[in-house]
């Protein structure tokens, strides 16, 4: 097998070399759009400012860390993180979906190398269960600046994640349904898996945002990531 993966057991994984592959791919997309800053022209402007590069990064390492954080297992399989997909889907709340989407492309292969490197069936089976599902979180950025813009960003996002997941899910893992799982539902295994877990962390992360001190704490934190506070 080459340099970056194994195949063990009907099913491949990452070696180191593959991981570090990954990790160094993420930090060329970063420096590559720090790059592009510098190349600007008057009738070309930058991917991202210094402040939008700052505040992605920031939210993208906390989304990454609060990922560890598993509150509770799912019967059939899934972890409910502590709101980890909201501090992806609040880059594209802050900055529209182009810089939402580059940034949750970042965290896609973030995502893959922690967890779905140990994982492979197929590359499109990564791309469904990770590089879209997770990229898809960028879609919040289409309810930029919109009245309950984040709230309803970060829910059609994290439905758009489970969907790409789901769709994976009928096409390669359908063989790997638990037993514990109703017979009598079986059609609709991927569907309950995926979305079981992100049901779950979207309440209990839309709970948090609409308590008033955390709403108001990012209120502040939108308008300090957009340059429009004193």
């Amino acid at each position: 097998m080459n340099t970056f993966l194994s195949h063990e057991d009907g099913y491949f994984a990452l070696t180191k070399a593959g991981t570090w592959a990954l990790i160094i791919l993420a930090v060329l997309l970063v420096v590559l759009v720090a790059f592009l800053k510098g190349k600007k022209t008057e009738e070309a402007k930058s991917v991202f400012s210094v402040r939008q590069l700052v505040f992605s990064g920031l939210s993208l390492a906390l989304a990454f860390a609060l990922s560890y954080v598993k509150l509770f297992k799912m019967p059939w399989g899934g972890s409910v993180t502590l709101c980890s997909m909201l501090f992806v889907a609040l880059i594209g709340y802050w900055y529209g979906p182009k810089i939402g989407f580059i940034a949750s492309f970042a965290y896609s292969i973030l995502q893959f190398v922690q967890d779905g490197g140990s994982y492979v069936l197929s590359p499109m089976q990564v791309i469904f269960d990770y590089f879209l599902a997770f990229t898809l979180l960028g879609s919040s950025g289409f309810f930029s600046k919109k009245k309950n813009g984040l709230i309803v960003g970060f829910i059609v996002a994290a439905m758009l994640r489970a969907l790409s997941q789901s769709i994976a899910g009928y096409i390669y893992w359908m063989e790997y349904m638990p037993d514990n799982f109703p017979k009598n539902l079986a059609p609709i295994y991927p569907i309950a898996y995926n979305y079981s877990f992100v049901l779950v962390e979207v309440v209990i992360t839309v709970v948090v945002l609409l308590l008033p001190p955390v709403k108001k704490a990012f209120a502040y934190t939108s308008k300090l990531a957009n340059g429009e506070t004193n």
